[in-house]
């Protein structure tokens, strides 16, 4: 058995130190993810050393039109198996979080400082704001780390290894360096950036929940976000549970409308019943967003 990423296995097949002609079955694991990192021009040059008769597997999350077409190149007459992948699981509780995109990790940090979460996983859109993001969730005083591309394999794994082993309890990723994660336990999952797509939501989401156990996925969704709620609600088929910490107030707008921030003048803080007022759980007829409020001195 041979696992080998297609560069490594191209080397070695260049200094004829391997021979693939008595390969059996050949198996393209996340071929999506080959493809996103320019890897199929290597894997059609690995094929030319396998022989014509043998068994060929295709895996992949996705299927964009060019794994389609590498899987009609290779795959004869094939089964194809689908699991219904933008079903959601049921196991997990989705709350909203709206706030100006420029509050967000302040928000962020105010959750988890309320919150009980004991394994956290949040995803970012790009690996800059991955590495920072963790950086500062650090200095804040938590046991938290980054996975991007930009680590080297050595670090990745000590990345991946201190949260499976709980010396991390916050991990910061972005979803292609997220990609093959499988950690019991995770108890939420945040976006801390909406994705682009409502697979990629479910399966960020689907990292938690999991074995039977209850898990809580966290969206901070800006102003141009409210397009993919929509999307994400209508696959969940319900509507997400809206949420605010006291601090961050809502500015009233419809969800298809351009977002307008308004500062709020400071006000005296008043004792509020529990389950009522800010933290109550509510759904707005429209969707929209908050910026911090000044603290009211006394």
């Amino acid at each position: 058995i041979i696992v080998a990423c297609p560069g490594r296995l191209l080397d070695h097949l260049n200094d004829k130190a391997i021979n693939l002609r008595e390969v059996e079955v050949l198996v393209l694991d996340e071929a999506d993810h080959m493809f996103d990192k320019g890897f199929l021009p290597d894997i059609r040059r690995i094929m030319k050393h396998l022989p014509a008769q043998r068994q060929n597997l295709v895996f992949s999350a996705t299927m964009p039109a060019e794994i389609r077409h590498l899987a009609e190149d290779i795959l004869n007459n094939p089964a194809t198996v689908q699991i219904n992948h933008t079903q959601a699981v049921t196991t997990i509780s989705h709350v909203l979080f709206q706030v100006a995109k420029e509050n967000k990790t302040s928000l962020l940090k105010s959750i988890m400082s309320q919150e009980e979460m004991t394994t956290t996983l949040i995803f970012t859109k790009t690996k800059h704001k991955a590495k920072s993001l963790a950086l500062a969730l650090e200095k804040s005083g938590y046991s938290a780390t980054s996975l991007q591309g930009n680590l080297s394999q050595q670090k990745r794994q000590q990345a991946l290894d201190g949260f499976k082993n709980g010396t991390f309890k916050v991990l910061v990723a972005t979803d292609i360096a997220a990609r093959g994660i499988d950690v019991s336990g995770i108890s939420h999952v945040i976006n801390y950036d909406v994705p682009d797509t409502v697979e990629a939501y479910t399966h960020r989401t689907g990292r938690t929940g999991r074995a039977t156990r209850t898990g809580e996925a966290l969206t901070l969704a800006a102003g141009e976000d409210g397009k993919m709620i929509q999307a994400i609600e209508r696959t969940l088929g319900k509507k997400m549970v809206i949420k605010s910490i006291a601090g961050f107030v809502a500015d009233v707008q419809d969800r298809d409308e351009p977002i307008k921030y308004r500062r709020e003048m400071p006000i005296r803080k008043k004792h509020t019943p529990a389950g009522s007022g800010r933290n109550k759980r509510t759904r707005a007829s429209s969707f929209d967003f908050g910026i911090p409020v000044p603290a009211q001195r006394h």
